[in-house]
């Protein structure tokens, strides 16, 4: 059984709460696309847990924990990430976490990169993270990234360095007018972050068929959501890299092998976090309460999330997108405190309404057309079954599965590993 767990909006939508959830019946989850510009943000019996590039998986004894050729990995904050983990009782082994040796490294001067456009764009920035991710991507399609696999072999390695720092530095000099890059500091980077990850670099992909020829079943875990896809989001206020579930097995190292189930993760509420039009959004005393209620601020970055109601034409894009068989309703306990709940069912522009999800560019001439459902005004973050929901929980909830044309298996109503519903 393969199975791909998988945002359907902006991102944000609780995927890591979803997979510590049920990764209890999995034996493998991969991570296959993206870096440490987005977090995972996990509450169970053990603690609370923030993870950037570690699979959800990682907190579950017995689960093997898989870094896919698709991501790009900081060896610097996967460091001190695995430590971090460690020291909150987390065991970290090659036995328990394997990292593809096709994987790309981000670089340090991948992360000035970052920051130095972000900063010439001012008002006009993406909103990047400014974690190097769109930098170390652009350097691998350019052909000039060092791979995870090349640390086995330091010899060959350094000899590389030179050349391609004398190329960045022509848009880091040159070009932003910034201090050179030096290729010893290059080098110590590598002595000082790579030698811990070693034992942990091998063909992922072998490995990965191997176990799926012995039958065990095997979880792919995105980052971020469909409209923050390279080819299917809003871009270019986009991550860099596939998150579609399609993408799953080439970004994990098994191009050859089909996923069996994509389960979609969505919020009971609109969420969004950087830049890029966003048609139902909040602002004012709206927002503030519902991101306060929420919790909504970015697992990476700190920064508060934009905010609005469950935006129908938005789901439904991203739940074909990604092929989504079943989807993951979370934080509908946030939703408790309001008498009344919006719902945004669609879009008008130019006085027509919209039936799908539009180009990008017409985003921001998109008005948000709402509906008033009846709220529930009462804590459900007990219930544990369907019959102890209120009607009018388990009315906004087939509101949405009827309108976003998908089923709805699983509710979460708290943070803790065990506060959800199946339906």
């Amino acid at each position: 059984m393969l199975t791909s767990i998988c945002g359907i909006n902006w991102g944000d939508e609780g995927k890591g709460r979803m997979v510590d959830l049920l990764s209890q019946e999995y034996d493998i989850v991969c991570r296959y696309q993206g870096g440490n510009n987005a977090g995972h943000t996990v509450i169970n019996e053990r603690g609370k847990f923030i993870l950037n590039i570690l699979p959800s998986g990682i907190l579950r004894e017995g689960v093997v924990n898989v870094l896919g050729n698709g991501m790009v990995v900081d060896i610097k904050h996967l460091h001190g990430e695995m430590n971090r983990l460690r020291e909150q009782g987390i065991e970290i082994t090659p036995e328990n976490l394997k990292i593809s040796d096709k994987a790309v490294i981000t670089m340090p001067y991948n992360v000035l990169q970052d920051c130095l456009e972000e900063d010439r764009l001012a008002g006009a920035k993406f909103g990047s993270t400014r974690r190097g991710i769109a930098p170390i991507y652009a350097d691998k399609y350019f052909k000039k990234a060092f791979r995870m696999g090349e640390l086995l072999n330091p010899e060959r390695l350094y000899k590389r360095i030179p050349a391609i720092v004398e190329w960045k530095n022509l848009t880091i000099e040159k070009g932003y007018g910034a201090e050179p890059i030096k290729v010893e500091d290059m080098i110590e980077y590598f002595e000082t972050y790579g030698k811990e990850l070693l034992p942990y670099i091998c063909d992922v992909g072998v490995y990965l068929n191997e176990e799926n020829k012995k039958g065990k079943k095997i979880m792919f875990e995105a980052q971020l959501g469909a409209l923050r896809d390279i080819d299917f989001g809003i871009y270019p206020y986009t991550s860099s890299s596939s998150s579609i579930a399609a993408y799953a097995p080439i970004g994990a190292g098994v191009p050859n092998l089909k996923i069996d189930k994509s389960i979609g993760i969505m919020k009971a509420y609109s969420t969004c976090v950087g830049e890029g039009p966003f048609t139902a959004e909040y602002f004012g005393e709206k927002a503030d309460k519902l991101r306060k209620l929420g919790g909504e601020f970015g697992a990476a970055t700190g920064r508060p999330r934009r905010v609005g109601p469950f935006d129908v034409l938005a789901s439904r894009y991203g739940i074909r997108c990604q092929g989504a068989d079943e989807v993951a309703l979370t934080k509908l306990d946030v939703l408790s405190d309001y008498e009344e709940l919006e719902v945004c069912v669609g879009y008008e522009l130019d006085g027509v309404m919209l039936k799908e999800f539009p180009f990008t560019d017409v985003l921001d001439d998109c008005k948000p057309v709402f509906k008033t459902l009846p709220g529930w005004h009462c804590d459900i973050s007990k219930c544990r079954k369907k019959e102890e929901l209120p009607k009018e929980a388990l009315d906004y909830i087939k509101f949405i599965e009827e309108a976003c044309e998908c089923y709805i298996k699983y509710v979460s109503v708290g943070a803790e590993r065990e506060a959800y519903i199946v339906l």
